[in-house]
């Protein structure tokens, strides 16, 4: 178990394999390949080697047809982080199908929650990660998959996730955010309305396609975690209800649970570059007793 610092405020895993390695002066790059679900999922495990690593994350994709993010891998190891990142299944070098007409369904947010957790199982028997505190995070979408990875890992054979951090992760079911984006027409805004203004403008109500499965709830797993998490948005975010967002992680931290977030004033929906040194430094200023 962590204990947060002072700060601004099941899986099918048959088969493993580490490709070739290559070096730059400040991380190692190791190809991946894992299994879920029957899918081959191919990714790069990104290690730094000028410093110790400090913890290691897995970075699950917002929505859509998303390759790995080396990018943001190799800027997690420039700071000590080591970071795995994966084609999303059905993309790229991966396996398996890509689900493009029902991407919120019940079936394929857990399906996808399955692949992050394999994803996670590669870092956690991964012999110069052992004893680091492990990680999930994400962007956008993952605000879903990740609480429910997470959830399953309590319950698998693989380590517990030791904390999370989203990068405009929803704190809503998904019929919310639907509720919201089809109001905003999923556009940054310098002034965004707030979810219940999305709400009232509705001419008709809101009925959830039952062919979806469950309207999926982060809560419900968020409600079962005690794990350090920080949620980072843009108050220009115009895909996202920030303002519902945040209600609701401010009702699980009334109950204890230790979770944080941060709101940039300029930042919209992807506000990664502007606030990603300051999510290194809030996985560095964690203290670990793992």
């Amino acid at each position: 178990m962590a204990k947060i610092g002072l700060f601004i405020t099941l899986v099918f895993v048959t088969t493993l394999s580490y490709g070739t390695d290559q070096r730059t002066s400040v991380y190692q790059t190791k190809e991946v390949v894992f299994s879920s679900h029957s899918a081959q999922l191919s990714g790069t495990l990104v290690l730094p080697i000028n410093k110790q690593a400090v913890a290691a994350v897995v970075f699950i994709h917002g929505s859509g047809k998303q390759t790995r993010f080396l990018q943001g891998a190799e800027r997690f190891a420039q700071d000590g982080i080591a970071a795995l990142v994966y084609d999303k299944r059905g993309v790229g070098e991966s396996g398996g199908e890509f689900e493009g007409k029902n991407p919120v369904s019940e079936k394929n947010l857990k399906l996808l929650a399955d692949d992050a957790l394999a994803a996670f199982k590669v870092l956690a028997k991964h012999p110069k990660l052992k004893n680091l505190p492990l990680g999930l995070t994400g962007i956008s979408q993952a605000g879903w998959i990740a609480p429910i990875a997470a959830e399953k890992a309590l319950s698998s054979d693989s380590a517990n996730v030791d904390f999370m951090v989203l990068w405009s992760g929803p704190v809503c079911k998904v019929s919310e955010e639907d509720i919201f984006s089809k109001y905003t027409k999923d556009l940054d805004s310098g002034i965004v309305p707030s979810y219940k203004e999305a709400l009232d403008a509705r001419l008709l109500p809101y009925v959830w396609p039952s062919f979806l499965g469950e309207d999926t709830n982060p809560n419900d797993s968020l409600k079962k975690l005690n794990i350090p998490g920080l949620w980072v948005f843009g108050a220009k975010d115009g895909s996202v209800p920030v303002d519902l967002s945040i209600e609701r992680l401010n009702a699980l931290k009334q109950s204890g649970l230790p979770y944080e977030y941060v709101l940039f004033s300029d930042a919209g929906h992807n506000n990664m570059k502007v606030s990603f040194s300051m999510v290194t430094d809030w996985i560095r200023n964690l203290e670990w007793n793992i």
